[in-house]
């Protein structure tokens, strides 16, 4: 793998009818990375995970991806995972390493999210967390480059949602790109390398992490309360750390 991006978005737009989900959002993922994705409800965070896993295909704009070998290039965990209730564990990651081969065995995916310990237990039996960090092994078969994990926390304890995020970052050890979407930021803050916040469509910030002087749910609050009451400067896009910034640019 190269120090290329793992996948590159340019002035992406998707409208669905008259609602415009995106409108011209720019942002590279690095390999090494865990990038969170934030912002509220409604804000465009799953269309955007969407189009960077390629499941979704934007109306303007181009999401590309350096060129391969043929291998499976992408892992996405969309916020629902229903696996097949009668699988074991084992035999879920193994029925997806069939479809795509290559990479690491299913039980290094299992040990890598913890769940080596219950490979025999079927997936109907397990805990919400324990499903979720499951989909997380999923999304890892093949060795992608890049890893899309839309809300894998949603719903989950402490405990369960550190495990998760801790498991992005092993993918990232690996030199994948690993995007996630969550609403947890203090858990998520010390394991990600960079923040995007998206808010009615736009890229309202983007910042590389550890921030300096504040904590990420602060400056999250503050620019999404800002955009509620019309600051027009939020609308034109803002840092995270509250200097200027133009919708779609990236910082160092």
């Amino acid at each position: 793998m190269t120090d290329d991006p793992v996948v590159t978005a340019a002035d992406v737009a998707c409208e669905y009818g008259p609602v415009s989900a995106l409108t011209d959002v720019s942002a590279s993922i690095d390999p090494g990375t865990v990038t969170v994705v934030v912002g509220p409800n409604g804000g465009g965070k799953s269309t955007f995970l969407r189009t960077l896993a390629g499941v979704a295909t934007p109306t303007r704009g181009t999401i590309s991806y350096p060129a391969t070998d043929g291998t499976h290039a992408v892992g996405y965990l969309p916020q629902s995972f229903r696996p097949r209730e009668d699988l074991t564990v084992g035999e879920t990651v193994a029925y997806y390493d069939a479809l795509v081969g290559g990479g690491p065995t299913p039980d290094e995916l299992l040990d890598r999210v913890g769940l080596a310990a219950v490979a025999d237990r079927p997936a109907g039996a397990l805990s919400g967390g324990m499903r979720r960090l499951l989909g997380v092994a999923v999304a890892g078969v093949g060795d992608p480059d890049l890893v899309v994990l839309d809300e894998p926390t949603s719903g989950l304890d402490r405990t369960m949602t550190r495990r998760v995020f801790e498991s992005c970052a092993t993918l990232a050890d690996d030199r994948c790109g690993v995007v996630v979407a969550t609403h947890d930021l203090p858990t998520v803050e010390p394991v990600a390398d960079r923040a995007l916040l998206l808010d009615r469509g736009q890229l309202q910030a983007d910042h590389r992490l550890p921030l300096d002087g504040a904590t990420l749910a602060s400056v999250y609050d503050g620019t999404v309360d800002g955009a509620a009451d019309g600051d027009t400067t939020v609308r034109s896009g803002r840092r995270l750390d509250g200097s200027a910034h133009a919708p779609g640019s990236e910082t160092a």
